[in-house]
Formats: C-alpha cells, sequence, structure tokens
C-alpha cells in the first residue's frame, strides 16, 4: 500500500512540471500556475525517485537542473511582473514564462520550502561530474542570495509577505504553525540572517494547549504539524521552549496526530463518516461554499480552507493526504485509517489514488459519500511522498542532517541534542 501511495504522489511532480523549465503546477488543472513551494517538493521528491527506482539518476539530475537553471535566471526587482525580489519568490508563478501572476505577493513561507528543496538536491547530488557540481553551485547561490533580514521590516517577528505597490503585509508569522522550517532556514542564512531574537519572539507567541487530552503545542490544521518535518528531523533535538515542555517537536506532532483522531472519534459536530480510522482535518479543497439543511440541521460548507481542530472551521471534509502525510509520527493509527480509506474505495483517478479530500455530510442520503475533491494539488502531494520515505528510510531526514544551513539554523535557533550534538560542520 505504501508502494503505491508513494508512488502516486511521485508521479504528480511528473506529469505535472514543465519538462522546459521545471516549473511545477498548483494543481491538476488546465491553466493552473506553478507553486514555488510545489518546485520546493518536487526538488526533493526526485531524490526520493533515484532511491525508489521510479526514474535514473541522471533523469532526477537533469529535471533538477533545469530547474535550477530556470530559477537562477528569472527575474528579481521591483517591477509588477518580475519573479522575485531580493531572492524571494512569488508565491505563484507563469508555467512557461516564469512571471509572477495573479498579483500574488512575494511569500517567505513559500520561498522557504523552495529552498528547502533547492538544499536537498545540493547535499543528494555530491558527486564531482560537472552537472553535479553546477546543481551544488546553483543551489548555493539561490540560497545565499535570498534577504531574509529584510523580511523582519523592522519588527519582532517575521513578515509573511511583500508586494510590489502595497510593501510588506500586515501580518507576520505568530503562533506555532508551518513556518518552523522558513524561521530555521533565515538563521542559517550565511548572508542575510534573521536574529535570534526574531526566532524567541516567534516561540514566545506560541499556545500550549490540551485539546483531546493531548496536551501539545497547538496548531489547528494537521499541515501544520507536517511541512517542516518533510525535511528536518527534529526526533531528540529541542531549542529553548521545547526543553522546558519537556518534549520534542516531533512528539509533539504525535500528540496532534493523536488529537485529531480522538476528535474524529467524538465529533462533536455530528458529521457523516468520522471516526477511529477516518480522521485528518486539514487545508484543503470543500464542498463549498454552500448551505444546505441536511437531517434537520443547517449546514455551512467550505471551499478551499485551512480547516482545524477543535475550534474549526470544520465542514465535514476530510483530508486522506493528511493522514500519510503523519506516517512518522503513528503509524499504528494512520496505517488503519488507510487501511480503511482504501476499502471503503473512495478513488480518484483509479483505485490506487485514494488519497484524496472527501466529505460524507455533504449529502441528502445518509452514509452515502457525495463529494469527492476533484484536483490534486501539489504541495499536498509533496509531503505524503517526503513523510512515507522519511518513515521508511530516513532518506530527506539524513540528506538534511548533513545540510550546514539546517545544522546552523538549528543552532542559532537554541536547539541541543541528540543527532545535532554529533554532528560538526
Amino acid at each position: 500500500m505504501l508502494d503505491t501511495l508513494q508512488r502516486v504522489a511521485f508521479d504528480y511532480f511528473i506529469r505535472s512540471a514543465n519538462p522546459e523549465n521545471g516549473l511545477v503546477a498548483d494543481r491538476d488543472r488546465d491553466g493552473s500556475p506553478a507553486s514555488i513551494a510545489a518546485v520546493g517538493m518536487a526538488l526533493s521528491v526526485y531524490t526520493i525517485g533515484v532511491e525508489r527506482g521510479f526514474i535514473t539518476r541522471s533523469e532526477a539530475r537533469q529535471r533538477t537542473l533545469t530547474t535550477l537553471r530556470f530559477l537562477s535566471g528569472l527575474p528579481q526587482g521591483t517591477q509588477a511582473d518580475a519573479s522575485g525580489y531580493r531572492g524571494l519568490f512569488y508565491h505563484f508563478l507563469d508555467m512557461q514564462t516564469g512571471r509572477r501572476v495573479w498579483q500574488c505577493e512575494l511569500s517567505t513561507i513559500d520561498t522557504a520550502l523552495l529552498m528547502a528543496g533547492v538544499l536537498t538536491a545540493s547535499v543528494y547530488f555530491g558527486g564531482s561530474d560537472n552537472e553535479e557540481t553546477e546543481i551544488r553551485g546553483l543551489g548555493d547561490a539561490l540560497y545565499k542570495r535570498v534577504d531574509w533580514r529584510w523580511a523582519e521590516h523592522g519588527g519582532e517577528t517575521l513578515t509573511l509577505g511583500w508586494k510590489p505597490r502595497r510593501g510588506f503585509l500586515k501580518y507576520r508569522w505568530k503562533g506555532y504553525d508551518e513556518s518552523l522550517i522558513l524561521h530555521i532556514l533565515g538563521l542559517g542564512s550565511p548572508t542575510y540572517p534573521i536574529s535570534a531574537q526574531s526566532y524567541h519572539a516567534y516561540t514566545r507567541s506560541f499556545d500550549w494547549r490540551t485539546v483531546e487530552n493531548e496536551t501539545y503545542l497547538h496548531g489547528s490544521s494537521l499541515f501544520m504539524h507536517q511541512l517542516s518535518h518533510a525535511w528536518v528531523d527534529f526526533r531528540g533535538i529541542k531549542d529553548a521552549f521545547m526543553a522546558e515542555c519537556g518534549i520534542d517537536y516531533f512528539e509533539n506532532s504525535r500528540r496532534a496526530t493523536y488529537a485529531q483522531r480522538a476528535y474524529a472519534m467524538r465529533n462533536p459536530l455530528a458529521f457523516d463518516g468520522y471516526g477511529e480510522n477516518a480522521w485528518g482535518i486539514s487545508a484543503s479543497d470543500g464542498p463549498g461554499p454552500a448551505r444546505r439543511t441536511i437531517e434537520g440541521v443547517r449546514r455551512y460548507f467550505y471551499g478551499y480552507q485551512a480547516r482545524g481542530v477543535p475550534d474549526g472551521p470544520d465542514d465535514g471534509t476530510l483530508s486522506s493526504w493528511a493522514v500519510a502525510a503523519s506516517l512518522p509520527f503513528a503509524p499504528e493509527i494512520v496505517i488503519p485509517a488507510l487501511r480503511n480509506l482504501r476499502a471503503a474505495g473512495l478513488h480518484r483517478g483509479g483505485p490506487e489514488g485514494f488519497l484524496i479530500t472527501y466529505n460524507s455530510t455533504f449529502t441528502s442520503k445518509r452514509n452515502e459519500v457525495a463529494w469527492i475533491a476533484s484536483e490534486a494539488i501539489g504541495i499536498n502531494q509533496g509531503p505524503v511522498a517526503m513523510m512515507i520515505e522519511n518513515h521508511r528510510s530516513d532518506l530527506i531526514w539524513s540528506l538534511m542532517r548533513r545540510c550546514p544551513p539546517v545544522i546552523n539554523g538549528l543552532r542559532a535557533a537554541g536547539f541541543k541534542g541528540g543527532w545535532l550534538d554529533e554532528t560538526a560542520v
């Protein structure tokens, strides 16, 4: 089952990539722009493809080179149709030209996810031949030109982004979320590092809660507990915040995963289809926006939304890919949930493609699955392939344990213990 799920997730990045430039579509919809975060995941997933025999090393090397060469040549500047500015990239780019689309923001988190993939490729392709040497050179240059410090914008914490006419967005990273990887890469930069004070201000905003009898650092959506972990091995290493709490971020994600299952078992809003082996509330598409009265209850259903536990929003939509991406944290509850989903016959694109988002309540007939998401999303597929591989072989984690920016960033954030204390840079 894991072989199949990993291959299906990997194949997204093959079929959705532009072979001419390496950009990867945000979702498998005609006309979709590229997502720079999905590009970062593709660069990481290609290494898995080599190790699993999905593609050859030569094929992965060429895909990686094509991508890095294209990114390196894209225009950076204040013009509205540039691809980025100060080394950061816009959230969405045109699949052909690589130029900004949709008047989107220059994104700090999506740039970080892109750079995580760039660094993964730089470590993996460590050969002495010209092409692998070029990969490392391009990756080093792309990472070093990112001006993370500029994104602090005179405040204690990092901003979410910037637009050429509006300037910096008013929101900053606050509360535990997926930006842990952003802070680590920002701290580890040899050229434009953020301050340690910025990281400590970020951790001071964390919310330590007890949810469904699990006490942990709270992040409502399941993806918040997965994205940084797709690259960084947090087992046995702790910063000052976690040292005081007595656990590490890996254990924190394990507790968050159990809280998700417990919430689904309690099912406080009485949605159809929730249970011990049917859970996974995260950022995803949904059947809305729509209002329906179902069995006497007035329900509101959302479209794309960062759904969460326990405060919502929760409209009965479950994401099986989010369950799969929790595999390293709690395989003993993830595997039964995946088997249950496969047995239920909730398929998109054939029986092998059952990692979908679905809603069993969006119907007037009880226990009938009425809605299944029609599109796959790149940033959901990447963590599936990566976390399955981390569970099976530690591949991505082992690469990043040899990555100087990650090591230096963790140390600058105050992480100690475990593999980090045994690593020399």
